[in-house]
Parts: C-alpha cells; structure tokens; sequence
C-alpha cells in the first residue's frame, strides 16, 4: 500500500507541508496519491542513520549482502500487479515494459548477490614480505577494495525500476557496503515507495542495519542539493540530463570534502552507415532504425540521435526509406506533459535552424503526451558550423547529416561531445578501408557497436555504460553490469599488519577461497 509518505530507515515518516502528486500522461490526468516532501531534518535524519548502518554494513560478508540482495529480489517480485499497475499509471508506458523492467531490475540484483557471495571482486592482492632482503628489508603488503561510504542514488525519470531505486546504482552499492539514501523521482514517486517498502521488508528479514536504505520525496531540487552538500554523504549516482548532473557535480566539488558524482548525462548516439551497408542493405537498415529511433517514444539515454553518411544515391534512398518507415509507425505516449514540452520545444528549434530540411513527420492526430516522430536532414558543412544541430532531443527524433566526403565526415566526429555509444553500418572489409573514419569514432564514445542499434543495454560484465564527458563524468567507469561497482569502493593497503587482524580476504589461510594476486601470481591457495 502506498502511503506518499518518505522511508527514514525503516521508520515512514511525513513531517513537511510541501505535497504533490504524480500524472497519469495516459489518461491526462494527477494520480490519487499525495506524497510529502523530506524536510531538512528528515534529510540529516536518513543521512546519520546511513553513516550509523555503514559501521556494522561495511564488515557484513558477502554471503549476508548476497542473501540480501536476492531478497530485495524477491520481495519486488512479491509485490506482482500492484507494482506493474502503479508504475503504467505514472509513466503511460505498456505493461509489457514494466515487466521487463521489472525483470532487468530483479536480474541486476541477483548478479551482484552472485558477485559478492563469490567474493574475488575485492581484487585482493598481496607482497609478501622479505625481512631479510638487503640493503632494504622488503615490508608485507596487502590490499583490497572496501566501500566508500553513504551513497545518494537519484532516481532517473525515463526507467523507473532499473535505473531508480533498487536499479543498478543501489544494487551496486548495496553490493560493495554502502548504504543508499534514494532521492525518489518525482514523476514516479508511488513506483518508488513500493519498492523502497520492499528494500526495507528484505532488510528486516535478513538482519541488515536500521538506516541501510531510505527512500525521500522531492518534487524540487532542494533535497537533492541537501543530500549532495550533506558532509558524510560519500559519493552520488545520477541518471539524467547534462543540465542536471553537471549541476550535481559542481555540488559535488564545492564542498569541503569533495565528492565523487557518478553520472550518466545526455547522448546523441552516432550512427556512421558506411556506402556499402547502405548499398545492400538500404530497406533494411531504414526500417531497423525507424523501430530503434520511436522505441519507448524515444526516451532511451542510447537513442541514435544522428546518422551520418557520405552523399550519394544510396544515402538519398536510405533517408526516403527512412521517411516511409517512420511514418508508419504509430506515436507512444510519452512519460510525462513536461517531457512531451521539452521533446516538442527541442524538436521545433532543431527544425528551425537554417539549412535543416524534414525527412519525415508524423502529422496526423494524436492524443495529449503523444510524441509524434520527426526526421531531419542536413548537410555537413551546416552541422559543422552549427552547435545547436548537435543537441540531444529526448524523444522520437532523428538527424541524417549527409557528408560531402570522408573527410569530412572525421571533421565532423572528431568535433562531437563524448557519447555513449558509437555504430558503424557496413561490412568487415569496411573497417579497414575506412579506418580513420572508425579511429575518430572510436575516440568519443564507450560502447563501439557493429551493425545493430544502440538501443538495447545489456546487463553482463562486458557491458560499458559511460562514456567520455558529457555522456558521464568519469569515463573509466560503466553504470551497467558488475563492474558498476568499482564506483563505490576505494583500494586500501594494509603494510606488516598482524595477520590474525587482516580481513579475511587477505588471511594467509584464504578462508573465503578466493581469487587473490599473490606475489604477481593469480591463485586461489593458502599461503
């Protein structure tokens, strides 16, 4: 049952007067539901309870966290069509989605309580020492990754399960020992109460700290900023837009202590289709990327925003097959009125730049929130000498930019932001033919993709979310997958330390059987 009310640890607690409610962009219409916003001192109060929670959590073993993690798992699953429900009447998307969602959000969880339970990912490494070595006796070193501290997790507006509050950033840092003070988002505050209530039912089953998890209601910026500014807040996840994450960064690194922000910001997803790919295949590829640019109304941080190609005939067919395509495809309802009016405003100034012609657009009548598709074009010479044609718009939209060269299509690459993936269209021989063309591609995004879409983030550890700024603020990490938890953890050596003090990962007995760097060595013996 949904109270609107915010989760201090494992206590509910609604203490301010600032109120609001979600919108059903379906039906057009506010949700029944109130929610109440976390005061200064329910903030403080959810803060110290995770600082409290970190000295016991730190040091609970990774079988504990594990059985944890599977019983968050478990109780989001326990929670059936209630969830589903509240999360299509906050979002307008099917139900289809938010069970797949819902089944990414369980799968993420259970790969870091397999991950913990294991336990090799500490990354424990050891130098014995040599007393005796001359001229200078050789100290025992000792090292391993512990957990940073209380974590702030903001919950992302377009994937209310997966990327919100029991998503990959919680799951991750609840894997590594932090505890996560969850700031809800606002467009979907009820999804995230039943999920904080499931967080909080596993935390009690399974023995945790009182102060493990919270979860607090903001319909404005004033608690995110308090949780951020807060002096033993120790590091922050953020999905979202360039504007907002950066704003959490800056934060971030005024503060006495400064702090790491985690965030994965805005993308326009190149796509390079190379003149063979788009020889042989134009029908297809068009109809492939109509799907991938109107997929969930376009709200995917890996929407491909851009499409390159060099002028020629086969570029003109692909951009009328394109235009055939994405007028077929019938509007989605998109998250939110505020979404659908920044989608809408970002669509009208894009197609108000000078040189911009439309390849396509979807003009029939369509219900309220309903994004109606649109493709433009442009030639390179005009992309290059306009940053406003570089922009991301959240949505259902598009920009074929038609190249008068291969130089000028490195030009072009070479002058993109950081993004979070990169597609080439073509074929094997390609690849070598137009290697600088790949080189420039390659030196802006994380994921390099082949002949596919970048919509589609799947959850494995090979998986690299992130990207050179501003697709994220630290390029060296990924938001996606196993290794998402390296963000919330610090490396921390131990020289000649007693060995029956040692943590266990770095006993000589390996009482936990793990895989350890001993002596530049990989091995998971006793020493």
């Amino acid at each position: 049952m949904v109270t609107g009310k915010n989760y201090i640890g494992f206590t509910t607690s609604a203490t301010g007067s600032t109120t609001y409610r979600t919108f059903n962009p379906m039906l057009n219409i506010e949700n029944e539901t109130v929610y109440t916003e976390a005061t200064e001192m329910e903030v403080d109060k959810a803060v110290q309870l995770a600082t409290e929670a970190f000295e016991q959590y730190r040091s609970i073993s990774g079988v504990k966290k594990a059985t944890f993690l599977n019983a968050i798992a478990d109780e989001i699953l326990s929670l059936d069509e209630e969830l589903v429900q509240m999360y299509c009447s906050e979002t307008g998307l099917p139900e289809g989605r938010a069970k797949g969602e819902r089944g990414r959000t369980v799968g993420q969880l259970r790969s870091f309580a397999n991950l913990v339970e294991e336990g090799s990912w500490v990354e424990a490494t050891i130098d014995t020492g040599i007393p005796d070595r001359s001229p200078v006796p050789k100290p025992d070193l000792r090292k391993m990754l512990v957990p940073l501290g209380p974590v702030v997790v903001f919950g992302a507006s377009n994937f209310p399960l997966a990327y919100s509050t029991a998503g990959g950033d919680t799951a991750a840092a609840l894997a590594a020992g932090c505890p996560v003070v969850v700031k809800s988002h606002p467009m979907h505050a009820g999804t995230g109460e039943l999920v904080a209530s499931a967080i909080v039912r596993a935390a009690q089953k399974t023995g945790m700290p009182n102060g493990v998890f919270s979860n607090l209601n903001s319909s404005g910026i004033e608690v995110g900023v308090q949780l951020v500014e807060h002096p033993q807040v120790k590091a922050v996840g953020f999905t979202g837009s360039i504007r907002g994450g950066r704003a959490l960064f800056d934060l971030a690194s005024k503060r006495e202590e400064p702090i790491p922000v985690f965030a994965e910001m805005g993308s326009v997803n190149p796509v390079v289709a190379l003149p063979t790919a788009l020889e042989q295949k134009n029908d297809e590829w068009a109809a492939t990327y109509a799907g991938s640019i109107t997929l969930g109304a376009g709200q995917f941080c890996t929407n491909p925003g851009l499409i390159f190609g060099i002028k020629g005939p086969s570029l003109n067919s692909f951009i009328d097959s394109l235009g055939n395509e994405i007028e077929k495809l019938d509007p989605m309802c998109m998250l939110h009125p505020n979404i659908h009016q920044n989608y809408e405003k970002g669509k009208a100034e894009l197609s108000e730049q000078s040189g911009v012609t439309v390849a396509a657009s979807y003009e029939n009548k369509i219900a309220p929130n309903f994004g109606a598709q649109k493709v433009l074009t442009v030639d390179g010479a005009t992309f290059l000498k306009n940053p406003t044609l570089h922009r991301e718009v959240f949505g259902p939209f598009s920009m074929v930019v038609q190249c008068g060269n291969e130089s000028e299509l490195i030009s072009i690459l070479k002058q993109l932001e950081g993004q979070l993936t990169g597609t080439v269209l073509g074929n094997t021989v390609d690849l070598e033919k137009y290697g600088s063309i790949i080189d420039a591609l390659r030196s802006r995004v994380g994921r390099l993709i082949f002949n596919g879409v970048p919509t589609g983030v799947e959850v494995c550890p090979s998986m690299q979310h992130g990207g050179p700024y501003p697709a994220s603020t630290d390029s060296r990490f990924t938001a996606v997958g196993i290794h998402s938890i390296k963000r919330w953890v610090r490396p921390l050596s131990y020289q000649d330390w007693p060995k029956a003090a040692l943590p266990d990962e770095l006993k000589d007995e390996n009482p936990l059987n793990i895989n350890r760097l001993v002596d530049n060595g990989w091995t998971q013996d006793a020493l």
